[in-house]
């Protein structure tokens, strides 16, 4: 009898195992929740085909709105899950986006992208571009989802997203600002307990990105040798770290570079949460310690 099936080749607990006959077992199946109206919040949800050749798809939140021909921000969110884990139809994904969207009086977008290593990177990135770029295609109100037409202020775009999800929006950021989309502004990045690299090579991404080194000189990992970090779009970023995260220190370094091109003196902030560790708050969004950050992203949306 063949056991090659039962042959572990590669093994990167909590996230993934892989077998030698290719099939991959997740360490976590993260808990689904269908879309629909929020009853507490009065928060409205549906999922939308973004891209269907490649099945592409997103979970689009929008708030009680009270008057007709009201637009408000839209914020546009990966979530995390080390690009091998989680969902826009999650439960966490869910939880986290009804508060914020309820609170905060904005519309939000959560894209889900391609996992790996099914779908190696940087399809996870390909895919979150090209859901910009098709929020995009709404700027003269004649895109295909009416919510956004309607309600989407697209002068005022938020790229956001946790762990991976962080690092997936700041390279959307850094696209934006290459690519200067018609019609639509990103107005500003939420960089939440990001995923970068250090100098040792992270091997679960060197193996879910094969054309990466898995090091610091990949600009997806440490975003300080991409040549085109000045032009990240955005008037302004935050960047949020918790005290007990082992990522901590590179979401420092994270906000230091971009105050190093220039985007200090207010554009760019850092908020540190003392005593909790890497993304706590989509565990438990109505915990204590993660009220103060979830009103910092809010504030930090709606301020002018």
């Amino acid at each position: 009898m063949d056991s090659s099936s039962d042959e572990i080749t590669h093994n990167f607990p909590p996230f993934i195992k892989v077998y030698k006959d290719g099939h991959v077992e997740r360490y976590q199946i993260w808990e689904s929740a269908e879309a629909g109206h929020d009853p507490i919040t009065g928060v409205q949800s549906k999922d939308v085909v973004i891209v269907p050749e490649s099945g592409l798809k997103a979970r689009i939140f929008i708030p009680k709105i009270d008057s007709g021909g009201q637009k408000l921000p839209l914020l546009i969110h990966y979530h995390g899950g080390g690009f091998c884990l989680g969902s826009a139809f999650g439960v966490r994904t869910k939880n986290f986006l009804t508060l914020l969207v309820s609170k905060a009086k904005i519309i939000a977008i959560s894209i889900d992208y391609r996992l790996a290593p099914e779908h190696p990177l940087p399809i996870a990135y390909e895919d979150s571009w090209a859901a910009l770029q098709w929020v995009a295609t709404h700027c003269n109100g004649l895109g295909p989802e009416p919510w956004i037409n309607d309600h989407a202020d697209l002068g005022r775009v938020f790229l956001g997203g946790e762990s991976a999800g962080a690092n997936i929006a700041h390279y959307v950021a850094v696209q934006a600002g290459i690519t200067q989309l018609v019609g639509l502004k990103v107005e500003g990045v939420l960089i939440v307990h990001p995923f970068f690299g250090g100098k040792e090579p992270d091997e679960m991404y060197k193996f879910l990105c094969p054309t990466s080194s898995g090091c610091d000189d990949d600009p997806k990992l440490n975003p300080t040798v991409d040549p085109n970090l000045n032009r990240i779009a955005g008037e302004r970023t935050l960047v949020c770290v918790a005290e007990k995260d082992w990522l901590r220190d590179r979401g420092v370094a994270y906000y230091e570079s971009l105050g190093k091109i220039g985007l200090a003196g207010g554009k760019v902030e850092l908020f540190e949460t003392m005593e909790e560790g890497h993304c706590f708050h989509m565990f438990n969004p109505n915990s204590e310690k993660a009220e103060p950050l979830i009103m910092k992203m809010i504030h930090f949306i709606n301020q002018n």
